[in-house]
């Protein structure tokens, strides 16, 4: 019998290693769980020649469709194709009902603590949250104590980091509630799916998630000032030289409304307009992706050129609303993070259905020594940071650098917290010509109008690079898409 070519070999060999780690499609003895029994049947069907070819064409795809994402430090360029691994991950119905009261819970509580900080400071008074923590936050904003906002919704769009550990209990690892990115790609891994294995998508029966545009449009509509017209919604964006503004352009398509920059709009009579051709037109609803910071120089950095003078007024006049709300970013502070099975307890009075790595906050004494003194077994994260940014991984670190995360603990203790290194759970992807257990996360993105909206899925984040921990876009990590069943 003929020995097999490379390129006629199958994908699915014996050398792929399951484990040490909890694996997304296999058991420790090497067999499919049985809810990725019919991907792996299909599969083992393909040799890598075929595979190649299918993300080959996904590739071309996402290259004319200009799928791009600035990795930050490469000197290659800076924009490079969102890289796209062609293995789904694949969660059952009941997994996915679970995750999805948790993260309910979670953003609603989220949302309370929001309003709270802002208005009666209950949590505060009961000593249930450090004062100097909320009000020490980069993120609290004090020209937002005492303002009302529409429908008392703060976070209207979140992106929640979800993990697994080496048993595949879930944790959260991270609330984005600022401006998360991500669900662009989310949806065009879709289209890049259906197009390369769509007779599994009848086989399997994949719940869609086509119509989050739509939901999100919804989502933002809901909460529009009431002025008995159709709202008109515009997405606000830096500007085409933005790491995300293909995301931008795509969701502002999508959903059909407006993109503008800061010089586009402007304020007149406590009211927002979007320069047009015919004139000028109120805008309702601005689905903002820039900071806080520069919203508008009147209000805070006034070297902002990217905000339009005038848009605090409007906003606390309640005659635009802003998604997410000026202030949301107390919510998201990682030391914050710490208390939030806390608010869910406070607010909703019920037990977290979704729990938190276990997290050491360098502000408090007895934490601090803790961490100090196991810098090379711990994940040191500062408080304000995201994309995989001011971290340090302390078992691959090397002695300098965690010496000088030692010396900027002692200088800002506020401004930094640590968690125990976890397993992240692995799931089989297809690199340089093999099939590789890489670690990965789950970002769904949860809506909040009328009512808590999440589309079945999110987007599943892969380490590319062997043995790495960080999943990050902006680090160099990648995506596939991710598949909840019906069944």
């Amino acid at each position: 019998m003929p020995l097999l070519t490379p390129i006629d070999q199958p994908i699915l060999t014996d050398n792929y290693e399951v484990g040490p780690f909890f694996d997304e499609m296999f058991e420790s003895d090497g067999q499919p769980r049985s809810h990725y029994r019919v991907l792996y049947e299909h599969l083992s069907t393909l040799n890598r020649q075929a595979f190649e070819e299918r993300r080959r064409a996904a590739d071309i795809s996402f290259l004319y469709q200009g799928i791009t994402f600035t990795v930050y430090g490469q000197q290659e360029g800076i924009e490079r194709i969102f890289p796209f691994d062609l293995i789904p991950r694949v969660i059952p119905r009941a997994e996915w009902d679970m995750l999805s009261r948790g993260l309910t819970q979670r953003v609603v509580a989220l949302n309370h603590f929001i309003h709270d900080v802002y208005h009666d400071q209950h949590i505060v008074r009961d000593r249930r949250i450090p004062a100097e923590l909320i009000f020490g936050a980069r993120h609290f904003r004090r020209e937002m104590v005492g303002v009302d906002v529409p429908r008392g919704i703060y976070v209207h769009i979140t992106g929640t980091d979800l993990i697994r550990n080496e048993r595949g209990d879930y944790y959260v690892l991270e609330d984005n509630m600022r401006s998360p990115s991500g669900v662009s790609y989310m949806l065009e891994n879709r289209q890049a799916m259906k197009r390369t294995f769509a007779p599994l998508f009848e086989r399997y029966g994949v719940m869609p998630i086509e119509h989050y545009p739509q939901e999100l449009l919804n989502t933002l509509r809901s909460v529009a000032p009431d002025r008995g017209v159709e709202p008109t919604v515009a997405l606000l964006t830096p500007g085409v030289y933005n790491s995300a503004y293909f995301e931008h352009s795509f969701l502002a398509r999508q959903m059909g409304i407006e993109i503008v920059e800061g010089r586009d709009l402007v304020v007149h009579d406590g009211k927002v307009y979007t320069r047009t051709t015919a004139g000028l037109r109120q805008v309702d609803v601005i689905y903002r992706r820039i900071d806080d910071d520069y919203l508008d120089p009147l209000a805070f950095r006034n070297d902002s050129l990217l905000g339009v003078p005038g848009l605090f007024s409007a906003y606390i006049m309640g005659n635009v609303t802003l998604a997410n709300a000026i202030g949301t970013g107390v919510a998201d502070d990682k030391a914050i993070y710490a208390f939030v099975p806390e608010m869910i307890r406070y607010y909703l009075s019920e037990a977290p259905i979704l729990h938190n790595v276990p997290t050491y906050l360098a502000i408090n004494d007895a934490d601090r020594r803790y961490i100090l003194d196991h810098l090379h077994q711990l994940v040191v994260k500062s408080v304000n940071e995201s994309g995989g940014y001011g971290m340090l991984v302390g078992p691959h670190a090397t002695r300098e650098e965690r010496e000088m995360f030692r010396q900027r603990i002692l200088q800002a203790p506020r401004n930094f917290i640590a968690q125990p290194t976890v397993s992240l759970s692995r799931h089989p992807t297809y690199i340089d010509n093999e099939l590789r257990g890489c670690h990965i996360d789950l970002r769904p993105y949860i809506l909040y109008g009328e009512q808590v909206t999440i589309v079945p899925g999110g987007l599943t984040r892969v380490a590319l690079r062997r043995g790495s921990l960080v999943v990050n876009s902006s680090q160099g990590g990648g995506s596939k898409d991710t598949w909840v069943l019906y069944d």
